[in-house]
């Protein structure tokens, strides 16, 4: 686009920046050129000299006087139009400039803002390489460590095959030992315990011979198996000398042979159990528990039912012998003993410890149940009658048995299912001889 403009005080041409195609054509009529820079726009006056006024002016008339018949106010009107919408062009233009300079300056921003996380992206492009070289460098790792440890686990599982070979091996080898120990003390055991009735024997023989007839009427009482309720009943009668007397189940008439001990503490006593030899095995059954079993001359159970309607008759005190295998002897006395019936599994029930084998009881308290190999009564669930052998009222395996595993001399020790009395000889020594008497508290 293109203006002429022309005023009274001279004529010039204004052209925006672009028509340089017309400002060359005024420049061969011999017009003086002025141009004013404004940001990235250039503005050219041309200023025509004094002589050429008249004639642009003139021009300018007879192309107005062409273009219309208008006066001099319409001219001035339609200029000052011009101008106006020159000056509305121009705002307009400023307007696009300054937008656009801020898009350019957006753009730069964005521009910095993209090499900036291009940057950020290019890190951590770096450090996700850097951790997936780390990566296959620890699987590597791993990859190596497990392959040692399936070596290893491989070479335990083989040793541990060949330890397992060796124990079974060593394990046959030392049943087939203590096969030949039972039996070996077993053919012992029966030679003294026929040397034991030999000895009895000739005692008998010599006591008829050497002492007075009440004596005499004793050893011929026993003989005679005269009937007692118990030993105590039996020594009140007479009959002062210990061995095997006939007794009374109470409230029936069925016998049962005892031994009676006539002699220790003042007599009177029923034995209820003794182990002296081994002879006996004393892993036995409920029922053979519950009847005795036995021999009253040697190791024997008088039984369970037989004590439990003797002691629930009257009061009865029980008395435990015991002795170890270097000569030394101790005892346990309880002033109130009785078993409960077989419907409460033989329930123990003792008060009033005194003795040598130790101020706290080795017989759990309270009471507990009897328990034997067929008949789990006890308080673990590891039935501690198969574990320890013998029946006896464990408790919680407590720390007791009487009638555990016989071990001989110099194999006793460390047997925890041995003869066991745990508060005079701890809970591995395995005991050479025990008793357990009873007989009435008012003897």
């Amino acid at each position: 686009m293109q203006l002429t403009v022309c005023f009274f005080w001279g004529c010039g041409i204004f052209l925006a920046s672009g028509y340089n195609s017309f400002s060359r054509s005024m420049e061969a009529i011999g017009k003086k050129q002025y141009q004013v820079q404004h940001g990235s726009c250039s503005y050219t006056f041309l200023l025509p000299e004094t002589d050429n006024c008249r004639s642009s002016a003139s021009f300018v008339s007879n192309a107005v006087q062409r273009d219309a018949p208008l006066d001099y106010d319409d001219s001035v009107q339609r200029l000052q139009l011009l101008e106006n919408i020159m000056e509305n062009n121009t705002q307009w233009l400023m307007k696009v400039l300054n937008q656009t300079t801020r898009l350019e300056l957006q753009l730069l921003e964005h521009s910095l803002s993209t090499n900036k996380l291009e940057r950020q992206i290019s890190d951590q492009t770096n450090e996700i390489t850097k951790l997936q070289e780390k990566n296959s460098f620890l699987e590597k790792r791993v990859l190596e460590m497990e392959d040692k440890h399936t070596l290893q686990l491989k070479s335990i599982k083989d040793e541990k095959d060949q330890l397992q070979v060796l124990v079974a091996r060593q394990n046959s080898i030392i049943e087939e030992l203590e096969k030949q120990l039972v039996t070996a003390t077993v053919n012992n055991s029966v030679l003294q315990k026929q040397q034991h009735d030999l000895m009895e024997t000739v005692h008998n023989l010599l006591t008829m011979i050497s002492t007075p007839n009440s004596a005499k009427n004793n050893f011929i009482a026993k003989e005679e198996q005269i009937s007692f309720k118990d030993c105590a009943e039996a020594f009140k009668s007479g009959l002062t000398t210990s061995g095997i007397y006939t007794l009374t189940v109470p409230s029936t008439a069925q016998e049962k042979k005892a031994y009676c001990d006539m002699e220790t503490g003042g007599g009177g006593w029923t034995v209820i159990q003794r182990r002296e030899d081994g002879s006996v095995d004393f892993h036995r059954t409920w029922k053979e528990y519950k009847m005795g079993f036995g021999d009253p001359a040697g190791e024997y159970w008088l039984g369970n039912e037989f004590v439990s309607q003797l002691t629930n008759q009257k009061r009865y005190v029980l008395k435990i012998h015991l002795k170890d295998w270097e000569g030394n002897e101790a005892y346990s006395l309880y002033d109130h003993f009785s078993l409960a019936n077989e419907e409460l599994k033989y329930r123990i029930y003792l008060k009033g410890l005194t003795g040598t084998a130790g101020k706290i009881s080795s017989i759990s308290q309270p009471g507990n149940d009897f328990s034997t190999k067929d008949a789990d009564n006890d308080k673990c669930i590891c039935k501690c009658s198969q574990m320890l052998t013998g029946g006896w009222w464990f408790d919680a395996c407590g720390p007791s048995n009487l009638n555990g595993m016989y071990y001989p001399l110099r194999q006793n020790n460390n047997k925890f299912n041995g003869i066991k009395w745990y508060y005079w000889k701890g809970s591995g020594y395995s005991l050479k001889a025990t008793t357990m008497m009873i007989r009435p508290a008012d003897f």
